[in-house]
């Protein structure tokens, strides 16, 4: 079984691991904890081509993202066929029309270039191994179901024959009420009850082609009773507990114990319930699901292989099998590095469709049966790149790091100690300095704490103990290899950007799962990032932090930006987040859905499709069951009291209910 990779366990060769679970040296460092790939000592000027190398974008960007001559992050959305976007431009005039930040942006022609490229791979493979069926694939509706992306998508996937996916009543709805398209696919998964199946049945009498897929040996007899009452003789298919395991977090969503599907004996009994129903030909697609966000090919392959047998065998047993639904799976390269690391993948679109194929012709040809109509489920890989998520800085905390002020006669021995530890620092004795420094620092608070060190003296041992990390630090960053007491230096030593965002509303997958999402400034790109910080969300929760970035190497905890200017907006984008992280969301603190515009590509720049607004105070306040009328009334009572108390003015009051009444109607986020 193939495990998760350990973090600083990528491959840059074959994306496979060594034995010993570690990288033979291909650099002169690891780990990105003990390299920084900007030094702030470096006085050459700073170039865009750094720039790109540092932030990975020409890895996890290539063909949407890249960076400009003035230094900022443009979008091309149509990929390689041209036309390009200055975001940092399209952010400031998006302001211009009173659409604050935090801003997700939906690019509409990149998901068009994600489902063609898609198709034309399949194409492509089919085409390369003389492939006697065809491929329609399907988007999960759970991955996004946004209506005007949804309805994009069903537009963008007519020319293909693209279909939508189902996992629930509510997205069955959805699917029954958008997707229009002659010969589309309509695939019903998830847990069903009468209703639902009922409803997918007769969806065959508005001309759709809806296949009930069994996931459970109950729903088996409930759609043979559906099917006799209604009269309609429905396609089914059946989703296999396949022992080929995936990889990663989603590893278990395979094999006997998985949570959907069937096991191989549970198959067995549905054909021949439908058998004996006189309904074994209504049995014609064969689904499987190894997991979301597949980095390595190989499990890819293990997966086809051993479903295409169970194809051929339901042939076999009298099964009017038609089509092989290979699930979702199909990765993203979070990260750029192409390796098997989890936030990244091994392989790219046509290698994945190649191995498909060609893998489901062999055990056809074999056996002698016509080749099925291929399915796959990739939300993940068709939505992630159409939305980036721009968010300002409102603030940042820096280790108090100054030079020291020279010692004075009559300090605090602890004072004097920690004092000429900084001035001791060097090279040769860097790794005995920063310890002896960190025995001080808990001297002084032990001495304090017994009443014997006063607070500004303190104070003063506090800022020279940072004083003597920060000249450390910068010693450190010129290493090319890091003693490991060392290796959190970076990470204590960063700042925090505060950022106007919920990581819990807008990125919940890197609080909830550790997700990696490619962050970097969308402009300034031609100065040096001097800055390492980590960045804060606007919750009151210590969770709401985002201290684990992209890297080549490992899993870097700082991320490089640049010094703040009083002023001046400083604007970072989130990239790769179009798929689960929106409907995922939550209202923790009450900071509701950001602002969301859809932008489409026009010969003369572009033009905006949609504009949805964030929610409001008065939105997210009736999610939790508050009236906002009652809460206004509630404060004016208690203004007249306190007016007639004498404990407030008039103006005062109604200052506080002007407020407070504005308040509701506007977006939950803060404003510059």
């Amino acid at each position: 079984m193939l495990e998760q990779p350990e973090k600083g366990t990528k491959s840059l060769v074959d994306g496979s691991l060594k034995k010993d679970g570690k990288l033979e040296p291909t650099h002169p460092s690891l780990n990105a904890e003990k390299t920084v790939a900007v030094s702030p000592a470096e006085h050459s000027p700073w170039t865009i081509e750094q720039s790109e190398e540092l932030y990975r974008i020409n890895g996890w960007g290539d063909p949407y993202f890249s960076i400009n001559a003035a230094g900022h992050v443009t979008v091309s959305p149509r990929g390689d066929r041209g036309g390009s976007l200055d975001l940092y431009e399209l952010v400031n005039a998006l302001r211009q029309r009173n659409l604050n930040l935090p801003l997700l942006i939906r690019f509409s022609d990149i998901l068009e270039d994600r489902i063609e490229r898609l198709n034309a791979a399949f194409a492509k493979a089919i085409a390369r191994y003389n492939y006697g069926g065809v491929y329609k694939g399907v988007f999960p509706v759970k991955c996004n179901q946004q209506r005007h992306l949804v309805e994009d998508l069903v537009r963008f996937g007519r020319p293909h024959q693209f279909g939508l996916e189902a996992g629930s009543k509510p997205e069955l709805m959805i699917a029954l009420a958008t997707l229009k398209t002659p010969g589309a696919l309509l695939i019903c998964n998830g847990y069903k009850d009468r209703e639902y199946i009922e409803m997918a049945i007769l969806a065959q009498q508005l001309g759709r082609t809806a296949i009930v897929v069994l996931e459970q040996i109950e729903e088996v007899d409930i759609v043979i009773q559906a099917s006799s009452e209604l009269g309609i003789h429905p396609v089914v298919g059946v989703r296999a507990k396949l022992s080929s395991k995936g990889i990663g977090r989603w590893g278990t969503s395979a094999g006997d114990r998985a949570k959907f599907g069937l096991t191989i004996p549970e198959i067995l009994t549905t054909v021949e319930k439908l058998r004996a129903a006189g309904m074994l030909d209504s049995l014609q697609l064969l689904h499987y699901h190894i997991g979301s966000q597949i980095s390595s090919i190989a499990v890819v392959k293990d997966a086809i292989r051993e479903a295409s047998q169970i194809y051929v065998e339901l042939a076999k047993l009298g099964a009017t099998m038609k089509y092989l639904d290979v699930g979702g799976g199909l990765g993203v390269d979070y990260d750029g590095s192409k390796t098997n690391f989890y936030a990244s993948k091994n392989y790219n679109v046509q290698n994945y469709a190649n191995d498909i194929v060609a893998e489901v012709k062999e055990a056809c040809t074999e056996r002698k049966l016509p080749v099925p109509t291929l399915i796959s489920e990739s939300g993940r890989a068709i939505a992630s790149h159409q939305s980036v998520l721009v968010f300002d800085v409102l603030g940042t905390s820096d280790a108090p790091t100054s030079p020291p002020e020279s010692l004075q006669a009559g300090e605090h021995l602890i004072v004097q100690n920690l004092y000429e530890t900084y001035q001791s620092i060097s090279v040769e004795n860097y790794q005995e300095m920063y310890h002896d420094a960190t025995q001080f620092k808990e001297e002084a608070i032990s001495l304090f704490n017994f009443g014997y060190l006063s607070l500004p003296e303190r104070a003063r041992a506090e800022r020279l103990y940072w004083s003597c990390c920060e000249k450390i630090l910068n010693i450190v960053r010129q290493q090319e290899y890091v003693p490991d007491d060392l290796e959190d230096l970076e990470k204590i030593m960063a700042s925090i950007y505060y950022v106007n965002l919920s990581v819990f509303q807008s990125a919940p997958d890197s609080w909830a799962i550790d997700q990696l999402f490619p962050i970097m400034p969308i402009h300034r790109l031609t100065e040096e990032p001097t800055k390492r910080a980590t960045l804060a969300d606007l919750t009151c929760d210590s969770d709401g932090k985002i201290d684990q970035f992209i890297d080549l190497y490992d899993v870097k905890h700082v991320l490089e930006l640049h010094p703040i200017k009083p002023g001046d907006p400083y604007y970072l984008g989130m990239f790769l987040n179009g798929a689960y992280q929106e409907i995922m969301g939550n209202l923790h603190n009450l900071f509701g859905d950001t602002n969301a515009v859809h932008i489409a590509l026009t010969p003369n720049g572009y033009r905006i499709d949609h504009v949805v607004k964030g929610d409001t105070m008065t939105e997210v306040l009736g999610y939790v069951q508050y009236d906002s009328e009652d809460l206004v009334e509630s404060i004016r009572q208690q203004t007249e009291q306190a007016l007639q108390e004498k404990r407030i003015t008039l103006q005062e009051s109604q200052l506080l209910l002007q407020n407070y009444e504005r308040s509701l109607s506007r977006y939950t986020y803060l404003s510059a």
